[in-house]
């Protein structure tokens, strides 16, 4: 391969960022896949989901020192329990680790996932550059009907003001948002710096129109609730608060906060460890095939001797993960400690496969992290990215492509 080869591909492809941190993001290499292991892949996705949407009716109605000893901020515990749409979220995406003959899952990212225009439309391009089946065909068309299904029940106004928001200066949260808004006739876009907000009120575009629904595909409420103007007003309390309060409806919902926390995983794990009557017979089994020991505490791995990951319940892209030997001693971590400040959960380590891939700068060997899609609670797209131990923002998406004989 020639870096003219991969460029010129690329470039074929408007508002795509090939390139970020001013590195090789989106290879120019093929991973070939069967497809009985993307059904696999789908399956589990769409078990592991099922438990998922079944647990957020359960931490819905849970006492709030619970969801506090989660992590939850506690700011956001009335909006936690709020139920808008039927799908507990519209866009959201496991990370699997393949693991022997299975999947495993390691997270969900429920609120705000990344990796969306890579698998529902890039992928589609490279295969077909390399002449080979895309695993991922009519997906898009499918994203497209589910996003405009949520938007239509989530506003009550044919005459409704829709906008979608990111960071303008973000490549990434921009150009995922403006892929998603083209699925919604009539929706604009207004830069996240640009919004207004009147307490108790409502929110307002750059021109003054009050909005009704907000779309915000990259920003997550954990950083929402941060925020606050020159004057230090808690402005994105008060967003929450006009959610609370019906002035405005917000997309994915606020079940999709509610399942993002990673401490979700440690009470699904320990409802099934005891065996507790919420999940069924088959819902257990699928807990035992697809999930991981996930605990508030390292305890159990220090006594069984066994390797474990800890990582904080909000965070993305590997930042503030860290890994430890059986003895407790920290093996691996990431540099960034962006999340130190959140509750943490500990999770079992498992190895992830290798695989060698082709690179500009020849070819290298890394590890394959699985991503899945769940689209209103039915899977979709997947896709792998390859790095190292610890997937982080410097990792490799790596299109994946069916044989077609």
């Amino acid at each position: 391969m020639t870096n003219s080869e991969r460029s010129q591909f690329y470039a074929k492809i408007d508002q795509f960022w090939a390139d970020l941190y001013e590195e090789e993001y989106a290879l120019y290499d093929l991973y070939e896949v069967t497809d009985e292991e993307v059904e696999k892949i789908r399956i589990a996705t769409e078990c592991v989901g099922k438990i998922y949407f079944k647990t957020a009716h359960l931490l819905r109605n849970i006492p709030d020192e619970v969801l506090l000893e989660m992590g939850y901020p506690e700011e956001t515990i009335p909006f936690l329990r709020m139920k808008t749409l039927e799908a507990e979220s519209v866009i959201a995406r496991f990370d699997f680790i393949a693991h022997n003959g299975g999947y495993k899952c390691i997270e969900m990212n429920a609120d705000t996932p990344t990796f969306i225009k890579e698998l529902f439309v890039v992928n589609e391009q490279i295969c077909k550059e390399f002449g080979m089946g895309n695993p991922n065909a009519e997906m898009e068309e499918f994203l497209k009907s589910n996003v405009r299904k949520s938007v239509a029940q989530s506003i009550f106004s044919p005459d409704a003001h829709i906008v979608f928001t990111a960071h303008e200066d973000n490549i990434e949260d921009y150009f995922t948002t403006l892929y998603i808004m083209q699925f919604v006739p009539g929706a604009k876009f207004t830069p996240l710096h640009q919004l207004q907000i009147q307490k108790g009120v409502g929110l307002f575009d750059e021109d003054g129109k009050r909005v009704d629904l907000l779309y915000r595909p990259t920003f997550p409420i954990e950083n929402l609730i941060q925020d606050e103007d020159d004057a230090q007003n808690r402005i994105g309390l008060w967003l929450i608060e006009l959610i609370e309060s019906n002035l405005l409806t917000i997309l994915n919902p606020p079940s999709a906060f509610l399942l993002q926390n990673k401490a979700v995983q440690a009470i699904i794990w320990g409802l099934h460890e005891e065996r507790n009557a919420f999940f069924t017979s088959e819902e257990h089994e699928w807990i035992a095939e697809y999930f991981l020991p996930t605990y508030l505490e390292n305890t159990p791995f220090i006594e069984k001797g066994l390797r474990y990951v800890k990582k904080p319940v909000y965070g993305r892209e590997g930042d503030t993960v860290e890994i430890y030997a059986e003895d407790g001693q920290l093996i691996k971590e990431d540099i960034q400690k962006s999340y130190n400040h959140y509750t943490k959960v500990y999770q079992q380590f498992i190895e992830q496969p290798k695989t060698t891939f082709q690179s500009e700068k020849g070819v290298q060997t890394g590890e394959l992290l699985v991503g899945s899609f769940l689209i209103s609670g039915k899977p979709a797209a997947v896709g792998l990215r390859v790095g190292g131990m610890i997937t982080n923002n410097l990792s490799y998406y790596l299109p994946i492509g069916v044989r077609r004989e």
